[in-house]
């Protein structure tokens, strides 16, 4: 496993990190949204969202006084689906498989 993906399995691995992504399905939020969903401190909650930054599972931007957090869901995809893939190969054929007769192409 490379060095870049570990991280995201390291920022998978929190619960707290895991729900703030869940937190972000929906679009982006404000991190004192973010923060006020949760029972635990701003600043921890300002770490786990660094930590998700870091591992490239999550971007920012400013606007105005406030950090605006949007998931990256294309990252937390291509490692989770990668690892999936070298793991369980077969297990990506009958998705697919089961895929393509869902859609009508059948194989």
């Amino acid at each position: 496993m490379l060095a870049d993906e570990v991280s995201v399995f390291r920022a998978l691995a929190d619960a707290t990190r895991r729900q703030i992504l869940q937190e972000l399905r929906g679009g982006e939020l404000p991190a004192g949204e973010i923060a006020s969903r949760f029972p635990i401190t701003g600043p921890s909650v300002s770490r786990h969202l660094s930590i998700l930054k870091n591992a490239g599972l999550v971007t920012d931007r400013k606007d105005a006084n406030r950090v605006l957090y949007t998931m990256a869901g294309d990252r937390l995809a291509a490692c989770v689906g990668g690892f999936l893939s070298a793991v369980c190969p077969e297990q990506v054929v009958l998705r697919r498989r089961r895929g393509g007769q869902a859609a009508g192409t059948g194989s």
